[in-house]
């Protein structure tokens, strides 16, 4: 059964009295000249935001660093390809002072290699650098009888380091 109101009392509203069965009725007259939101319903809407900005942003956060050693070790092991391949053709890896210069143009110093294949060894012909925009270490030989060793030392640019500032190495990576 729908309530019926009254609303003859004139001062009160700024419409003609009517009669109004139901409440969402009521609610229609009651704000019809309204605009724009109560504070409640502000508040309402910035708690539900903060909640999920509390739950959702650690996780984004935390991911940009997991990516970042994810994308050192992709162009790593892209180097260790293009290392390989010089290998292939020269029969020996260039050394630390060739340096990884040497994938996309031909050594002056040290052993010159005689196969050095035209247009480097590289595509786009250039050395990427880390994530952190820091260059990477190519030591050749490497120690403990690694043929060499390509280096990023992670966030801090610094050797050594836990978590996020830990160095990748190319005969550590998973």
């Amino acid at each position: 059964m729908d309530t019926v109101i009254d609303l003859r009392y004139e001062g009160l509203f700024d419409f003609k009295p009517v009669f109004i069965r139901g409440y969402k009725c009521l609610r229609r007259v009651f704000m019809k000249n309204q605009k724009g939101f109560t504070l409640i319903e502000i508040m309402v809407v910035i708690i539900i935001l903060g909640l999920l900005a509390g739950l959702v942003l650690p996780k984004f956060l935390g991911q940009e660093e997991k990516a970042k050693r994810e994308v050192a070790k992709t162009q790593i092991r892209s180097l260790e390809s293009a290392l390989d391949a010089y290998r292939l053709d020269n029969g020996f890896y260039p050394t630390t002072d060739q340096g990884l210069d040497a994938l996309i143009k031909k050594p002056e110093v040290g052993r010159i290699p005689a196969k050095w294949r035209e247009g480097g060894y590289l595509k786009p012909a250039r050395i990427p650098k880390d994530p952190w925009s820091k260059e990477y270490v190519y030591i050749a030989p490497g120690s403990e009888n690694r043929e060499y060793e390509i280096i990023s030392y992670g966030a801090d640019g610094e050797p050594g380091g836990e978590g996020n500032n830990a160095d990748i190495q190319s005969w550590k990576m998973e």
